[in-house]
C-alpha cells in the first residue's frame, strides 16, 4: 500500500455557487457552507455525499484543539475517514502532529479533500491514502512490511480519529441511538479495528453512553464530550484509551 498521489477533481466534485445549482436535499447544508468551510468561496469542493458527513469547521477546530493537549508522546494522527477533509485540515492547522495520515476510499471524495487542504495551505502536511481504513489498520498491526515506509508508524506514538458514516435506523429520531445499528460500520467494528491505539470516535449526539462505557479498558475511564454550535449539540466524541493484547 502506497501514499495516494494528488487525484484530479472529477465531475463528481462540485463547487456550487448558487442555491439554484444545488440538489434539493443538500440545500440546507449549502446555506450553512461558511460554517462548514470558512474558505468556501476560494474553491472548496465536495461530492454530493460528502455534504452529509462533513464536520462543521468550528467543531473540527475544537476537536483538534482538545486532541492536542494530552499525551505529548503521541506524535502521529491517523484520520480514518477523511471525507472532504474538514477534520484533517483542522488537525493540520493545529501544528501539533509530526505526521498526519488521512484515509479515504472514494476517489472523488479524496480529490475534494486534497483540493480543500491545498486551499487551507496544509496539503503538504498530510499523507493521503486511497484505500479502506480497515485494510490499512490491519496491515499496520499485522503486516507492516506491506506498507510504504511513509505509512508505517509506531502504534504506541499514534492516535486515531474516526468520524464514520452514521447511517442506520433511528439515527436522526431516536432519543437514545443504538450504536450497534450504525451503518455501514457499527461501534463494535470500529472499536475492534482501533482498540490497540488511543482512539477518538466522532458519534451522533444521542449515542447510547452505556454502549460506549463498555469499551473502557480495565480501571480506566472514557471521556465523552458533546460538541455544540449556537447552543445545539452537533455530535459527541468518545476518547477511548488503547489496549494492547
Amino acid at each position: 500500500m502506497n501514499p495516494a498521489p494528488t487525484l484530479p477533481l472529477s465531475d463528481d466534485c462540485h463547487h456550487y455557487q448558487t442555491k439554484a445549482e444545488v440538489p434539493w436535499d443538500l440545500q440546507k447544508y449549502f446555506s450553512q457552507r461558511y460554517s462548514i468551510f470558512s474558505y468556501y468561496d476560494d474553491g472548496i469542493c465536495l461530492t454530493d455525499d460528502a455534504w452529509f458527513g462533513v464536520t462543521p469547521e468550528p467543531v473540527a477546530m475544537q476537536v483538534a484543539y482538545d486532541m492536542s493537549g494530552p499525551k505529548p508522546s503521541k506524535k502521529v494522527l491517523i484520520d480514518l475517514f477523511a471525507g472532504a477533509g474538514g477534520n484533517t485540515i483542522a488537525f493540520a492547522l493545529s501544528d501539533r502532529w509530526d505526521k498526519i495520515i488521512s484515509i479515504e476510499k472514494d476517489a472523488p471524495t479524496l480529490a475534494c479533500a486534497q483540493n480543500n487542504a491545498t486551499i487551507y495551505e496544509v496539503g503538504d502536511r498530510i499523507t493521503w491514502i486511497h484505500a479502506s481504513c480497515f485494510d490499512y489498520l490491519d496491515r499496520l498491526q499485522n503486516d507492516p512490511e506491506s506498507l510504504h515506509p511513509d505509512l508505517r508508524v509506531d502504534m504506541a506514538s499514534a492516535v486515531i480519529f474516526a468520524s464514520p458514516p452514521w447511517g442506520g435506523p433511528g439515527y436522526r429520531t431516536a432519543e437514545v441511538f443504538d450504536l450497534s445499528l450504525m451503518e455501514p460500520y457499527n461501534l463494535q467494528q470500529l472499536h475492534e479495528a482501533c482498540r490497540k491505539m488511543d482512539h477518538a470516535l466522532y458519534l451522533p449526539r444521542t449515542s447510547d453512553l452505556r454502549q460506549i462505557a463498555r469499551l473502557a479498558p480495565d480501571d480506566e475511564k472514557i471521556e465523552v464530550v458533546q460538541y455544540c454550535m449556537k447552543g445545539a449539540s452537533k455530535a459527541l466524541v468518545a476518547y477511548i484509551p488503547g489496549k494492547a493484547d
